[in-house]
């Protein structure tokens, strides 16, 4: 015991013959005599009672006024609204909570009660009141002026007679659980929009242009969506484990200067987040030891992984001037549109796939297709030759229709050879070109090949071609001295053309870049990354003569990006 004295109501009717009973109770409880069952009621209304000391007579009064009064404290309690309505939308009674609401709501409530009340009616069997069909509740979505959201329970009440007489209704406020569920289908729609445009419309724009119109609808849709202004996207280079920067907004370019691995400990938040792949709320980043610089005067900070097949790819990091500015809510929102966010940027890769991949199918079909037809050109070509002994005229036509099939055939087999060749490389006789001539261009390209074609090609246009077998060397050559123009092939065994293009824009800003890849997918994300810092094109193999000189003159003329 505490030392409370436990308190006892004694009805005045009680004490009659008790008295001595009633004075051993005041030895060890607080009593309190009530002369009438109403004033007990009252009191038990508004005072806590450990025992009641009544005449058998009066128990029964007094037990239901103890469940009326508990009933009204449990309705009076619980976080839902309550009330009773009638046939005509009056409200005969109604709880604290529904007391609480405004009267538009009290009156969007009470015509959806007498709407819910006729249903009801419609409905009534008398014969059977109790079976399922007619005592089924009702749920209903309330909508206040677009400005909050009720979800309601009607239930019908049924006299013995089988008729509804009033309907009870239970309400809750769903405006935050509403408003969620409308964000992440927002969300949802925005996503399936940048997936879709990136499939589809996007086809027909260079990789440069799809990752500028990609990267202006992901801040577009952070900011109107998630309200998000300041933020980065990192994809995860896997060779170097080393997150790469792609997309961001209103960050500092010394916080997106910092080089971050996907390692739990000493890269930031980004790195264990890439190296983990569970997402990171940051709610102070004075108190959290694996926050790094980032926003300038940045209180608190969220950090989700870029998942794709359930493998990170990369991280989405947003921070905020505010302590405490994200909770899960914004945690779920960024993780889903993170989702979607991995897939566009996969399908820029990806259509890299296609288009090689396609070429390359394609080359093989015709040569399969064309061989025959082929064949049976330059036969009958040869037949006719010896029929038109003399006819010098005719046999140079006929001699000119077997060397292009000669030509044609040589041309389809070098395409179906795959990316090692030059298409029309052998063609080439070469004239001074004012574009090209007295240029310094780079090639770097591990296939011996491909890379002295492409330096006589330019050679014979007036350039001056220096051709590297690696990237080491081509960032050799690109540390002593400076070029016009830099042609690197994306995929070579030290280095990728990534780290090229990054030496050759650091070292020489103005210096223009193609980049060139035969193997389909970019898992280091080099055209994505490059396409986004000043990136001329991408050159995919094989192509043609026609190709490289186009977008060689193209580079040259145009000033790069810086």
């Amino acid at each position: 015991m505490d030392g409370k004295r436990n308190k006892v109501l004694v009805l005045s009717s009680a004490s009659t013959g008790n008295s001595q009973a009633i004075d051993s109770l005041r030895v060890t409880c607080e009593v309190v005599e009530i002369p009438t069952i109403d004033q007990a009621i009252e009191a038990l209304r508004h005072d806590q009672f450990s025992a009641i000391f009544s005449d058998s007579a009066d128990f029964l009064p007094l037990e239901r006024a103890l469940v009326s009064q508990q009933a009204n404290l449990i309705l009076n309690t619980i976080g839902e609204g309550v009330c009773i309505v009638d046939d005509e939308a009056r409200c005969n009674w109604m709880n604290k909570k529904m007391q609480a609401w405004p009267a538009r709501v009290h009156e969007k409530i009470r015509r959806t009660c007498q709407e819910a009340f006729s249903l009801f009616s419609k409905q009534t069997s008398p014969q059977h009141p109790d079976s399922p069909a007619f005592s089924r509740s009702k749920r209903y979505v309330l909508n206040i002026d677009d400005q909050q959201f009720l979800e309601m329970i009607a239930s019908p009440v049924i006299n013995p007679a089988g008729q509804v007489v009033q309907v009870v209704a239970v309400v809750w406020d769903a405006t935050g659980t509403r408003r969620l569920q409308q964000k992440i289908d927002a969300i949802d729609r925005a996503g399936r929009e940048l997936v879709r445009l990136e499939s589809e419309a996007l086809s027909k724009l260079n990789v440069g242009q799809r990752l500028k119109l990609l990267e202006e609808k992901i801040i577009a849709f952070t900011k109107e969506l998630m309200h998000f202004d300041h933020f980065a996207i990192r994809l995860l280079d896997r060779r170097a484990n080393k997150l790469e920067m792609v997309i961001s907004s209103g960050l500092p370019n010394d916080a997106l200067n910092i080089d971050l691995f996907a390692e739990t400990e000493g890269n930031g938040i980004s790195g264990y987040v890439a190296a983990t792949g569970r997402s990171y709320i940051c709610p102070d980043v004075e108190r959290d030891p694996r926050y790094v610089f980032g926003l300038d005067q940045a209180k608190s900070s969220l950090t989700v992984p870029l998942t794709l097949h359930d493998r990170v790819i990369g991280i989405f990091n947003i921070e905020s001037r505010q302590r405490a500015a994200f909770n899960e809510d914004d945690r779920q929102f960024a993780e889903i549109f993170g989702r979607y966010v991995a897939i566009a940027l996969n399908i820029l890769d990806l259509m890299v796939v296609e288009r090689v991949s396609t070429s390359h199918t394609v080359a093989d079909t015709v040569c399969s297709e064309a061989a025959g037809p082929l064949n049976d050109i330059s036969s009958d070509a040869n037949s006719l030759m010896e029929q038109y002994i003399g006819h010098e005229e005719l046999r140079q036509k006929l001699q000119q229709i077997i060397d292009n099939v000669a030509s044609v055939r040589k041309c389809l087999t070098q395409a179906a050879e795959g990316p090692n060749t030059v298409l029309g490389a052998g063609q080439v006789k070469g004239e001074q070109d004012p574009v090209l001539a007295g240029k310094q261009i780079l090639v770097a390209d591990d296939d011996p090949n491909i890379r002295a074609t492409i330096g006589d090609i330019l050679r014979k246009y007036g350039a001056v071609a220096t051709v590297v077998g690696n990237a080491t060397e081509a960032i050799d050559q690109l540390e002593v001295r400076g070029f016009d123009l830099l042609i690197s092939d994306i995929k070579m065994p030290d280095k990728t053309g990534y780290d090229v293009f990054a030496v050759g824009r650091r070292k020489h800003p103005a210096i223009a870049v193609i980049l060139m890849t035969g193997f389909g997918y970019d898992p280091n994300h080099t055209i994505v990354r490059a396409s986004q810092e000043g990136l001329q094109a991408v050159l995919f193999k094989p192509f043609k003569v026609d190709q490289l000189l186009g977008e060689v003159r193209k580079a040259l003329q145009i000033p790069a990006a810086r």
